[in-house]
């Protein structure tokens, strides 16, 4: 469920099942609260280390945090069972989803899955009771839940269920209290790519996300949205939504409580677990990959990531380009459609996130976004700063049992087609949540295990435990919350957990008016996070708060002026007007602001706005360049064809023609396409420009964007002619498959298949065991760096290394850094112990006998292969007698190369310094 899965056959995400010290014995006898448990590990299981136990709770030795900080155990199982996701209340209870019935283990819980509620009721900074809230048969591993006062959120695919605690007991009692499927039609029950949970936004509303398994829906208001993908081949995939738009794979939206009022503000993942809005409005989502590609997003309003294509028919790989990384190719992020993918940091297992914004911490920790990531038994830290439109997000482990860089357990650690499985307790931690509790202290949920992904689970003890991270010495003080009184309503507007906090924002907007004064006062606290919530709600408070907000768009901080204008766009307030002034604001951000929102509005009104907002393009910003691409959907040709007459009546620097260029690219109407053309055949345009024409033209999809790129094709001078040639294979079968470009390619004489040379290139078989270097004699020998610079030059035939080299294989540029001496070791010596996801090896057996082995680059009518050296070659399927998957590598073992074990020692040592990064 939140993890990553091995293959596309095999796409399949598991929950972070893991144990970090091998928790505390699953006690046979009755729970604390005097009840017989429902679940019971069976007798004969070896449960756990003893070494890791310590006065019957977790030793917590094995974790690292930030300085000042201490991880105590605040809870552990048999109190529950295998954590999927958890939400703590006003009250400082924290409820938590348990998923024994997880995947091949479904039917393990005969009743169904439980939502269990814990308590610390003497104070002592752990749990001492605990009891179910529900069991419901149809509960089978849900994978989210959210604690709204005495509404309950859960999410169990198909449905989004809410049950209302009429009688505040935290037990549901059918005869009672309510339960209401709020939404269905999310795909897969019982799936990781399915729904997750739902958190409240700093402007009243529900967020929730699901995963790549697609969604057809229909909101509270009749709002129908088709989401799918090419991971089911939903029916439904590349129709529009209710409002025109195509959304596609996994998805964010954001809706009214109620159910109504839905819309998305993020498409296109795979399998992003969680989400969180900050108070700032900023919205932040983690994914997991294919290939190591995991990345922590900040989510622009209406982005997409570009897992699938845009029409979602395609996964990214049908559509990786020749020289792409897998990253790149992954997020598609040199395609016009997408928007920045943010850290990208390699293979993984993401699930549930969280942004600490007030609490016990110290406050330069203000603002920290929380990932827990279950594959790297680790919570990722982030500090997000402004970067001109967009974020930066610098990466620190916030919590972690792992600091070697060696991983097990996960799908993307393979060795030789197998997962590792480690019985080392550091690497069986598998944080699973994090939230901030009303205390102030950050509470994250393991579920201990040796494995996470591929749906599977090695704790038959169902295992769990629940941490708790706040400075050393912390005594926990829950405030108490009175939602009856406007004082309270203030104190729960300004706590720390932010489900308590979304309480207070109903019970003071219900007030309206009346409420003003006491939230105006709150524009003042010193925390910019809490002032924020103020912001928000005033906006909602009738037009005396709406006037406090309105003033702010004049502020002098640009994080105000932002501020201001997203809540009162969020109240549904008309902001064109200030749209017109904001529209040619100093800052980046705030202009990005006025873009987004400007997708859905009349082009009379829009298009000016927006041909201002493209004009002030600095021709870097990559985030700004993405807004405006949004905000002119379905107003692409009449932007440009604007831009375009007030760009041939002025004379331009270099500068300005490349962020036009840009422009074009992003916005590519087929009215451009002349303009693409001729730029591709430009003799004085540098490579980087021709190639940028050439993916204007790709991306139109239009008869006449085919015929232009054949005529580049044919003129054989463009600097991007490879480039040419590979998108007219592959747009032929795909975007252009009506438009005859196979034929056309061979009447013309561009690509006649039967004129093609071909020639063998076939990897030389590895050493045998006895001839090449042990990788601990290697480990043994002192490396020269300077000499290895030298010697890593042999790697550039099948490696990019520095901006040097062909791309058979992974990139090395910074990857020594990131690994233990010995994996370099091995991965020189026999790079087929461990192929890299992406780098596949395929080979082509022509009907004439010839092999070629190679990176398959595009496959269908003609097949485009890649081999060592960067040797490509275009094979008609006529000639094709059998293409198979390689069981080796690609690459020439570093002894096939004549590296000796000194030699090898070299480049070990010089791709660990920062001369390779």
């Amino acid at each position: 469920m939140f993890s990553r899965t091995l293959t596309t056959t095999a796409i399949a995400l598991a929950l972070p099942f893991a144990l970090l010290a091998q928790a505390p014995k699953a006690k046979q006898n009755a729970a604390k609260d005097g009840s017989k448990p429902a679940f019971e590990p069976a007798k004969n299981i070896q449960h756990f280390d003893p070494a890791a136990v310590k006065e019957d709770h977790l030793d917590t030795s094995l974790f690292h945090t930030l300085e000042g900080l201490e991880v105590t155990v605040w809870a552990t199982s048999p109190m529950f069972y295998n954590p999927t996701n958890m939400d703590i209340d006003q009250a400082g209870r924290i409820w938590v989803n348990e998923g024994i019935n997880y995947r091949s283990k479904a039917g393990r819980h005969e009743k169904g899955d439980r939502v269990m509620v814990l308590e610390d009721t003497n104070h002592d900074g752990k749990a001492d009771k605990s009891h179910v809230f529900v069991q419901e048969e149809e509960l089978s591993a849900p994978l989210g839940i959210a604690v709204f006062d005495n509404v309950i959120v859960v999410s169990n695919t198909p449905d989004l269920i809410v049950y209302t605690d009429v009688n505040r007991n935290q037990v549901f009692d059918a005869g009672i209290d309510k339960r209401e499927v709020l939404l269905t039609g999310f795909m897969q029950k019982q799936h990781d790519h399915s729904l997750h949970s739902v958190s409240a936004g700093p402007d009243g509303r529900w967020i929730f996300s699901n995963g790549n398994c697609g969604a057809q829906f229909t909101d509270k208001t009749g709002r129908q949205f088709n989401i799918g993908g090419a991971y089911l081949k939903n029916p439904w995939a590349g129709q529009p939504s209710y409002d025109g738009h195509v959304y596609v794979g996994g998805f964010t939206c954001s809706m009214d409580p109620s159910g109504g009022n839905a819309r998305i503000i993020g498409h296109g993942y795979r399998n992003s677990y969680e989400q969180v809005q900050s108070s700032l409005g900023d919205v932040f989502a983690n994914d997991n990959d294919d290939p190591p590609a995991c990345r922590n997003t900040w989510i622009m309003e209406g982005g997409f990531l570009g897992f699938f294509s845009t029409d979602g028919q395609r996964n990214w790989q049908a559509d990786k380009r020749p020289g792409q990384s897998t990253p790149t190719a992954e997020w598609r992020q040199d395609d016009p459609s997408t928007i920045p993918a943010g850290d990208i940091y390699g293979g993984g297992a993401p699930t549930g996130i969280a942004f600490y914004e007030n609490g016990a911490l110290d406050k330069k920790w203000n603002g920290m976004l929380l990932s827990c990531d279950t594959g790297r038994n680790t919570v990722f830290g982030y500090l997000p700063k402004p970067d001109g439109a967009g974020k930066k997000m610098e990466r620190f482990d916030f919590l972690t049992s792992n600091t070697t860089g060696k991983f097990s357990g996960s799908d993307f650690v393979i060795v030789k087609g197998e997962k590792t499985i480690s019985d080392e307790r550091h690497i069986q931690f598998r944080p699973s949540d994090v939230t901030v509790g009303p205390d102030g202290a950050v509470y994250v949920c393991d579920w201990f295990d040796k494995r996470t992904g591929g749906h599977g689970t090695l704790d038959d003890t169902c295992s769990g435990a629940i941490y708790r991270i706040a400075p050393k010495g912390f005594v926990s003080k829950i405030p108490a919350v009175d939602f009856n009184t406007t004082e309270g309503q203030i104190a729960a507007l300004k706590s720390s957990a932010i489900n308590t906090r979304h309480t207070g924002f109903v019970k003071l907007k219900t007030a309206g008016e009346k409420s003003v004064d006491a939230v105006a006062e709150v524009l003042a606290d010193e925390n910019k996070y809490v002032a924020a919530r103020a912001e928000w709600l005033l906006a909602q408070l009738g037009e005396a708060g709406a006037k406090k907000v309105e003033a702010h768009l004049a502020h002098e901080n640009p994080e105000r002026r932002l501020l201001a204008y997203r809540a009162l766009r969020s109240a549904g307030l008309d902001v064109l007007e200030h749209a017109k002034k904001l529209a040619t604001d100093e800052s980046p951000a705030v202009r990005r602001e006025v873009a987004l929102s400007l997708r859905d509005v009349a082009a009379d009104k829009a298009v000016p706005l927006l041909v201002s907002i493209a004009g002030q393009y600095d021709g870097k910003d990559r985030a700004y360049l993405a807004a405006i691409g949004l905000g002119a959907k379905g107003k692409e040709s009449a932007v440009w064809k604007t831009l375009h007459e007030i760009d041939i009546k002025a004379a331009h620097t270099q500068a300005v023609r490349d962020a036009y260029a840009q422009v074009t690219w992003k916005l590519h109407p087929k009215e451009c396409i002349d303009f693409a053309k001729a730029n591709a055949l430009n003799l004085q345009a540098t490579p980087v420009e021709a190639k940028l024409a050439v993916d204007t033209l790709a991306f139109i999809n239009d008869q006449a964007a085919a015929t232009a790129m054949l005529a580049i094709a044919k003129a054989g001078t463009s600097k991007a002619q490879a480039d040419v040639i590979w998108w007219l294979i592959n747009r032929n079968t795909n975007d252009w498959s009506g438009y005859g470009v196979a034929e056309k390619l061979k009447s013309e004489g561009i690509l006649d298949p039967d004129k093609i040379v071909l020639v063998a290139a076939v990897t030389p078989p590895a050493m045998a065991a006895d001839k090449v270097p042990a990788v601990a004699d290697v480990l043994k020998l002192k490396g020269d760096a300077k000499k290895g610079a030298v010697t890593a030059t042999r790697c550039l035939m099948c490696h990019q290394l520095n901006g040097q080299g062909v791309e058979v294989g992974p990139g090395l540029t910074g990857w020594g850094a990131t690994q233990p001496s010995e994996v370099i070791a091995e991965a020189i010596i026999n790079p087929s112990k461990d192929l890299a996801h992406g780098y596949e090896g395929t080979t082509i057996m022509t009907k004439d006998g010839l092999q070629i082995d190679g990176l398959l680059l595009s496959d269908g009518e003609f097949a485009m292969i890649k081999s060592m050296g960067g040797q490509t070659q275009i094979v008609h399927r006529s000639k094709i007698k059998s293409k198979q998957k390689m069981t080796t590598s690609l690459m020439m073992s570093g002894p096939t190369l004549g590296l000796t074990a000194q030699d090898i020692a070299d480049v070990v040592a010089y791709l660990r310094t920062s001369d390779a990064k």
